[in-house]
């Protein structure tokens, strides 16, 4: 089975100088791309010059997450994709469960591995932990993150199981299904571009998958941090974006609701004193009502699927149960 990991870079030579070494050093087999959104620095140099076994690929303009990598892949010729971010630093033999469940189990499709903060190595990172839920109204959750609580890393997540999404900052695809479902909606740009990509995987019948026993560390938020209001605009106006397009439930109760939530969200950030997040969502939802007809034209052609929630709000688990851990 031939793999390609494809990295992304977007003037990120620091991150390649720091993270690249460790891709190369312990992914034997697989051939490694940095795949280049038009950057205005010297990493392409840095990389050619550093580490010539690595491909190049130039995509001519920064189009995001989405777009980026849509571009790159048609240019690799491989039989599973590992979608890499830049910050990402691997570790030996990190392939080999992967390559393992993808040639012993011809039903999976898309893997994500375990995925651990690099600044404090004991714990599970934000973007993916453990594998990755979503609830009746869209928002997103993990096993081993849920909003700002993140676990311990005890072994608790150390098998291999079925979930509903996998982390764009370690995602393995098949490159036939990756085709199939005409990979990332570019309207994204970043962010929940994974998550869309993964629920039309599942409407569509195909099956994600959580291998434990492969673990990567990743920085998070060394292109867009937390505490940028773009990485809240992006997050809550995609999240909309992909409830409206994948929910197989009647629509308009759902989005009600969301939108309220969405609301007492602002509300919070407002009461914080964080105005840029409270107009950050207010312009998450004016984008998203002038994208509302095209998003309503996808939504007739995608296929639906039941889906079984495994919780209806994680909003109401979270904050009045008082529910902290998966």
């Amino acid at each position: 089975m031939k793999t390609a990991i494809v990295i992304l870079n977007w003037n990120g030579k620091e991150l390649l100088e720091k993270f690249l070494p460790s891709v190369t050093q312990y992914s034997e087999g697989a051939e490694i791309y940095v795949a280049d959104n038009a950057s205005t620095d010297d990493s392409i140099d840095f990389v050619v010059s550093t580490f010539p076994q690595v491909k190049i690929i130039k995509n001519e303009i920064n189009g995001g997450y989405a777009k980026g990598y849509n571009e790159a892949l048609k240019q690799v010729n491989a039989d599973v994709f590992c979608l890499l971010n830049s910050d990402v630093e691997v570790t030996p033999n990190w392939l080999t469960p992967i390559i393992n469940e993808f040639e012993t189990n011809a039903n999976t499709n898309i893997i994500q591995p375990k995925i651990l903060d690099y600044k404090n190595k004991a714990y599970f990172e934000y973007a993916g932990a453990a594998g990755g839920f979503i609830d009746t109204y869209g928002y997103a959750y993990c096993r081993g993150r849920i909003f700002d609580t993140i676990e311990k890393d005890e072994g608790q997540y150390n098998d291999t199981t079925s979930i509903f999404w996998a982390s764009g900052a370690c995602l393995f695809i098949k490159k036939s299904v990756f085709n199939t479902l005409n990979g990332f909606d570019e309207s994204y740009f970043a962010h929940f571009e994974e998550i869309d990509l993964c629920w039309r995987a599942y409407n569509a019948g195909f099956n994600t998958t959580y291998v434990g026993a492969s673990t990567v560390y990743h920085v998070g938020g060394a292109t867009l941090n937390a505490i940028n209001p773009k990485k809240t605009y992006l997050n809550f106006r995609n999240s909309l974006f992909t409830l409206t397009k994948n929910c197989e439930r009647p629509l308009f109760g759902i989005i009600f609701i969301r939108l309220t939530l969405d609301g007492l969200a602002g509300l919070k950030f407002l009461f914080s004193l964080k105005t840029a997040h409270f107009i950050a969502i207010l312009k998450a939802h004016f984008s998203f009502y002038a994208n509302l007809t095209r998003l309503l034209k996808q939504r007739k052609t995608l296929p639906k699927k039941k889906k079984n929630y495994k919780i209806t709000s994680i909003v109401w688990s979270y904050f009045i149960k008082k529910r902290r851990t998966y």
